[in-house]
């Protein structure tokens, strides 16, 4: 028997992500509308919806991916364990859930914690990041993670202040949202088995 709570399995058909639709938002992170993905990271950058997902450990480190080389927007950079977008009408956590295991191979209960709001563009791709981005935490069942290497490169466990002494020397090989989405994760209680 399965768990409704959790998502469906792993699907093994191709989709082009930048086709998916993306809910666009005002400035206080109300639906205004929604684009394709691709459109609204085409400079200058459309505000949308968005997740972050961060996994720790009992010990308290955290799971970062690296992401693939084939990703549209900051390729080959250290990031949170997996981020994504809802698509319109879809709840957040969600989505994640279902993002985690699509990228990680991960079923974990998640908890929003915060929202990070922020914009950045990519110099090497050119796209923009105007994201209103929700940000949920969960805890490591103690299953290993099994990422899609279409989505994720390499991945691997940190402490939050060894991540954040890293941030400050090499900003450059991290997503340009890893830094304010940690400190979201990092200023909510602590997650409990």
């Amino acid at each position: 028997m399965t768990d409704p709570t959790l998502p469906p399995a792993r699907s093994t058909a191709a989709v082009d992500r930048e086709t998916l639709p993306v809910e666009l938002v005002d400035a206080t992170g109300n639906t205004v509308g929604s684009c394709p993905v691709a459109e609204a990271h085409r400079a200058p950058g459309r505000p949308h919806r968005a997740f972050s997902v961060l996994i720790f450990d009992p010990a308290g480190r955290t799971l970062l991916q690296q992401r693939a080389t084939g990703k549209t927007r900051f390729p080959a950079r250290w990031s949170n364990t997996c981020c994504g977008h809802p698509a319109p009408g879809v709840p957040v956590a969600e989505a994640a859930g279902i993002r985690l295991f699509e990228e990680m191979g991960l079923r974990v209960p998640l908890t929003e914690v915060g929202v990070y709001s922020y914009r950045a563009g990519d110099p090497r791709t050119g796209f923009v990041e105007d994201e209103w981005d929700h940000v949920l935490v969960g805890l490591f069942d103690g299953a290993r993670p099994d990422p899609d290497p279409d989505e994720v490169a390499g991945y691997r466990w940190i402490r939050p202040d060894e991540l954040r002494d890293l941030l400050r020397a090499d900003p450059d090989g991290f997503s340009p949202w890893l830094a304010g989405v940690l400190e979201i994760a990092a200023a909510a209680p602590p997650i409990r088995a």
